[in-house]
């Protein structure tokens, strides 16, 4: 009883400490507007429901605080009236999956600006490379699409990663439901399904939980027992709930040449991080991530982040990371201080403006 009473007390402790520290870091972080852009922007959301409508909301938040004047539209409401009407100085496009080209290229003919934003590079590009040439400029969250899309006869590509909401995924007092050791939140493409199965002995061997899409597929299920949550979409209130409340927050990225899910014929690979690494980091969790060239751009392995380029070797830092509490905070808290200063949609919607007017 006294042993557990001691137990208690100091992840108590270990966690009331972390949560000090993680609003120190809030309240030393730069503000997060410092220039109004003087223009009309019109908003096409991307029109696909989850996952993506939060991601709609944050960047439709982000450009009503950093620009005059902006509306959202879905992508099949009265857009060419409504820029009739607005006659704004940009149309941003999330996605444009579902919006008609005949739609963008009505727009150009009025000599309105168009962007094209997409966020799922380069996994879906045989579609994505019919809607890229009818916008005067493309963003791509994969930096290895833009030559690509260069390449197809697009001027003006711009490299442009999603980011954090900081107003949803940030630090914050969870109660004991949220506690875990180890957490993965995401759908089970095969890759994961493969990754998590090699990583079993330490999952069932500590408070974890693996939640999303699909994951019945996992061959060995039935060993995580109640760890494994399959069929599940958690909101992202939710998600930001269980990335704090872990220890040690696990993401993978999808493989760019899994045919049984991808449309890129062309096997283009994927070098940039998902939304997912700097989600995890606003929220102020602890992140272990497996190795994208591209991190290097946004954070420091070993110092804001984890890196691992096996199975064993996560198994090995898990094991290490989980004794190392001291560690794991200070990595943790680094990466919040280096999101809240260069990645957040504030900051996209800033460098994305600076792209379209200025260069």
């Amino acid at each position: 009883m006294e042993e557990r009473r001691a137990a208690g007390f100091r992840l108590g402790f270990d966690y009331g400490y972390s949560w000090g520290r993680s609003q120190a870091v809030l309240l030393q972080a730069p503000p997060q507007v410092t220039n109004i852009w003087d223009i009309r922007v019109l908003f096409v959301m991307s029109g696909k429901g989850v996952p993506y409508s939060p991601i709609d909301q944050a960047i439709y938040e982000a450009l009503q605080a950093n620009v005059r004047e902006c509306a959202a539209i879905s992508p099949v409401g009265p857009i060419l009236e409504l820029a009739d009407q607005a006659r704004p100085d940009l149309v941003l496009v999330l996605e444009g999956m579902e919006l008609p080209v005949e739609v963008a290229d009505g727009l150009r003919m009025r000599g309105i600006r168009t962007a094209v934003w997409f966020t799922d590079d380069p996994y879906y590009v045989d579609v994505t490379e019919k809607l890229a040439v009818h916008y005067d400029d493309v963003f791509t969250l994969e930096l290895n699409c833009v030559p690509f899309y260069q390449s197809i006869g697009c001027p003006r590509v711009h490299y442009l990663p999603l980011g954090a909401n900081p107003a949803v995924f940030r630090p914050q007092p969870v109660p004991t439901t949220y506690r875990r050791d180890v957490s993965f939140i995401g759908s089970a493409y095969w890759n994961r399904v493969s990754f998590v199965n090699s990583i079993l002995p330490v999952l069932e061997n500590s408070n974890s939980m693996i939640s999303g899409w699909w994951w019945e597929r996992l061959p060995s299920a039935k060993r995580l027992g109640q760890r494994l949550q399959s069929g599940v979409w958690l909101s992202p209130e939710e998600t930001a709930k269980f990335y704090y409340g872990s220890r040690i927050v696990l993401n993978v990225h999808r493989a760019y040449d899994d045919e049984s899910y991808n449309c890129n014929v062309r096997k283009i690979p994927a070098y940039s991080v998902n939304p997912r690494t700097f989600e995890i980091a606003a929220s102020g969790a602890f992140q272990m991530t497996d190795e994208r060239s591209d991190l290097l751009n946004f954070y420091t392995p070993g110092e804001e982040v984890v890196t691992f380029a096996s199975p064993e070797e996560c198994m090995e830092k898990i094991r290490h990371y989980l004794a190392h509490e001291d560690e794991r905070r200070e990595i943790a808290l680094r990466g919040l201080r280096r999101t809240l200063s260069d990645h957040t949609y504030h900051k996209r919607i800033q460098s994305l403006l600076t792209s379209v007017f200025t260069d």
